[in-house]
């Protein structure tokens, strides 16, 4: 099963991915679509104007090719990565824990010192490819908060069932979540 979807002029068919037994999303993916991740970086960047952040940030792993083609769009020549996992070369990483819908149990997300040394005191832009249950986004603030900078905006290729609803993000296209026959849920 498939759902029919227009994202940044662009038309897609997401497969149906079951959650539990009643509960089923829409994959909505970025990876190796080069023509979706080109629009949808350009229709982001528009809902935030450039002189209104310093620096974008994303949390691995979909979102990186969105956020490295909103980066080369608007000629911003660094940007950050809440990483899954400490690396060997992150000095000294701080740490926050993530409860995502796509991913089981909980997930922690890493930055480096040197990258948070970076955004102390600076206005951060949040940038995702989909808005569910908003752990991921709440992890991202937690780091932005400890690294000293400011969440200034979230943003979001798609907003999925009750994240639609949210005042504080801003996104291109709402996301319904599904029945077990494909259905919309009501």
């Amino acid at each position: 099963m498939t759902y029919p979807m227009t994202v940044a002029g662009l038309q897609r068919q997401l497969p149906l991915c079951r959650i539990t037994d009643d509960l089923y999303i829409g994959a909505f993916i970025c990876f190796g679509d080069a023509e979706l991740t080109v629009a949808c970086a350009r229709d982001l960047l528009a809902l935030v104007p450039a002189e209104d952040y310093d620096y974008l940030l994303t949390a691995e792993a979909k979102s990186i090719p969105l956020i490295h083609e909103m980066a080369r769009q608007s000629g911003a020549s660094k940007y950050f990565i809440a990483r899954k996992g400490p690396k060997a070369y992150m000095p000294d990483p701080i740490c926050v824990e993530d409860q995502s819908i796509t991913t089981a149990g909980v997930q922690r997300l890493y930055l480096g010192r040197d990258d948070a040394e970076l955004i102390c005191g600076k206005r951060i832009l949040l940038i995702d490819d989909v808005i569910s249950t908003g752990g991921s986004l709440l992890a991202m603030e937690k780091l932005v908060e400890l690294a000293g900078g400011t969440v200034v905006g979230r943003i979001a290729v798609l907003a999925e069932g009750d994240a639609a609803d949210r005042t504080d993000i801003k996104y291109l296209e709402r996301l319904p979540l599904f029945n077990a026959d494909g259905t919309v849920k009501g």
